[in-house]
């Protein structure tokens, strides 16, 4: 996909005001998006999250790509119909975290008719900020009362294990703070770090497996690890220590974060989907 029609989904997402516990403002954005994406399935998963199946090789096994859908509300009680946004040769300013996951989501799935990826899901969780909570929860409905951090992850993948649409692999797309300022994109791959699960034989193989094969793409990925949702799905679809699922986040850095006018690098966004374009081809190597 070009990259200008990329960067126009992002300010498309990045202008919409889908803060924590009002994620229903953009779905009707990603519904009419994925229209052009052929054989797509899409439904909503109680309460506002969205999960998307993508047709692909069905030779090859289902891999789910993930991001959130909530922004940060920094605008008050009476923010503008469309949030600012703003581009330069270097870099995109706006509400980014997480415009860029859901739009690489989104461009990838449109590219999979034209590239032999495998079938895809595309996860799109509520409530993954856990800002609002903390911080101004009044700004939330209901006065956050019944919400918590990650919940839409946890309900989509109680989801899947229910529907039995098991994915191979988990791959989060969503920004880092880690580079504070600089380029960059991390890559994160130990969710028990943070859950405190720890992994059977199978998962701790399978991800240290997925890790490689990116490191193969791009030797130059920051390997570290930080909360988001990733965290969810690891916990949740391994909690029965039987399927192995591994779930790792590919994130480019973000600058300031968790605030108003945040900056990603243009070739930081470029970096990122060109690895999970290689890495979607390739994944017929097995997971």
């Amino acid at each position: 996909m070009p990259m200008e029609k990329l960067i126009s989904l992002i300010r498309d997402i990045a202008r919409v005001p889908s803060f924590s516990s009002y994620e229903e403002r953009i779905h009707d954005l990603i519904f009419r998006t994925m229209e052009s994406v052929p054989g797509v399935n899409g439904e909503c998963v109680p309460d506002n999250n969205l999960v998307f199946q993508v047709p692909g090789d069905d030779n090859r096994p289902p891999v789910a790509l993930t991001a959130h859908l909530d922004k940060i509300n920094h605008f008050g009680t009476s923010p503008p119909e469309a949030l600012p946004f703003e581009q330069d040769e270097e870099r995109l300013t706006g509400q980014l975290d997480n415009a860029v996951g859901l739009a690489l989501c989104i461009s990838l799935a449109r590219l999979s008719s034209e590239r032999s990826f495998p079938p895809l899901m595309l996860l799109f969780s509520e409530m993954e900020e856990s800002f609002g909570l903390k911080n101004h929860p009044h700004l939330l409905k209901n006065q956050g009362k019944g919400l918590y951090h990650g919940m839409g992850a946890e309900r989509i993948s109680r989801f899947l294990l229910r529907e039995h649409l098991v994915p191979s692999a988990v791959i989060t797309l969503d920004t880092t703070p880690l580079f504070k300022g600089e380029p960059g994109v991390a890559l994160y791959s130990g969710h028990w770090e943070f859950t405190g699960q720890q992994p059977a034989d199978r998962e701790r193989e399978g991800t240290e497996r997925v890790r490689d094969q990116f490191l193969s793409i791009d030797p130059d990925l920051y390997l570290s690890n930080n909360t988001n949702d990733y965290l969810h799905y690891g916990e949740e679809l391994n909690r029965d220590g039987q399927r192995g699922i591994p779930s790792l986040a590919l994130e480019p850095a973000i600058f300031p974060y968790h605030q108003r006018n945040e900056s990603v690098y243009l070739k930081d966004i470029a970096r990122v989907y060109d690895i999970m374009v290689r890495w979607l081809e390739q994944t017929s190597q097995g997971i």
